[in-house]
């Protein structure tokens, strides 16, 4: 079974003035993350603007990803959708382009029972034919998956995890115990959380902060596998002023104006999010610079 692990970066999508997809600078961010030692690439997530996306420009963000990473971490996917047609349309797109795992986030907009979503997840993983990866995001969506639910859609083939960004810890905690020992991969979503769900049993982390400071956050990930817990702790205390800058703006320009103040060059949000305000310009680069020997 295909084992979701380490740091994975939600890639940003860069784009250009019309809010095009950059593919110079897709590739540019690609390099950039794995050379800070991510164990992971996943296109089209929530930090990515998945939503604000075309077809067309969805899969040609996912053919880059894919043929640029070449091999070097496991490329996710996003296939997230309100309606269970359409993800299983985008996951056919990820599965053309030789992608390794697939995401899909609970529908948004509409509030699902549970017995609806368990039908809408078994009929992706049942036309998927790739590892699908659960995604909650309450928060963004207004629809969270239960821990019973979660244990009942990992018994279904094919559904080898789950990203979890409720911020929920005890919720995560059972994800994690109702689903230990049956191969069933379960990763932080909130980057201040990697630790805590790495120590309770969790895999890896889906982290948005790996786009600016990727080495930094695999040292979370790489000293707690390596049995140094007081150097993880530090490099999550580290990480933290960061991600809560993150609630300077809307998301997600605090890592689009992040990734442009050091040089890896990925565009505006797309409308109508806008770039931070002047004031919170400043606050931001404080943090970074806060942060340099990462950069």
């Amino acid at each position: 079974m295909f084992e979701a692990k380490g740091i994975i970066t939600p890639l940003i999508t860069p784009v250009n003035e019309s809010e095009k997809v950059d593919e110079k600078g897709l590739r540019k961010l690609i390099d950039h993350v794995i050379k800070g030692g991510v164990h992971g690439v996943f296109v089209l997530g929530s930090t990515g603007e998945f939503y604000a996306l075309d077809r067309k420009q969805k899969e040609k963000a996912v053919h880059i990803t894919v043929e640029h990473t070449a091999g070097r971490v496991p490329v996710y996917v996003g296939a997230s959708a309100i309606t269970t047609r359409e993800c299983i349309d985008l996951v056919r797109i990820a599965r053309k382009a030789g992608a390794d795992a697939v995401s899909v986030l609970t529908p948004m907009f509409i509030n699902p029972t549970e017995k609806e979503l368990y039908e809408h997840f078994k009929s992706i993983a049942s036309a998927a034919d790739i590892p699908l990866i659960l995604y909650n995001n309450p928060d963004r969506t207004g629809v969270n998956l239960s821990a019973p639910l979660v244990e009942k859609l990992s018994e279904i083939p094919g559904i080898t995890g789950i990203k979890d960004s409720s911020g929920d810890m005890t919720l995560t905690g059972e994800y994690i115990r109702r689903t230990r020992n049956k191969g069933f991969s379960v990763l932080a979503g909130r980057d201040t959380m990697i630790l805590a769900v790495l120590v309770y049993g969790g895999t890896g982390a889906v982290a948005a902060t790996s786009n600016v400071l990727p080495g930094l956050i695999v040292q979370i990930y790489e000293r707690y596998i390596n049995g140094d817990l007081q150097g993880a702790l530090e490099a999550q205390y580290t990480l933290a002023p960061l991600r809560i800058a993150f609630g300077l703006g809307t998301f997600p320009s605090v890592t689009k104006d992040a990734l442009n103040m050091i040089g890896i060059e990925v565009g505006a949000p797309i409308k109508p999010v806008g770039h931070l305000s002047e004031e919170n310009m400043k606050k931001l680069k404080e943090v970074l610079d806060s942060q340099k020997e990462w950069l």
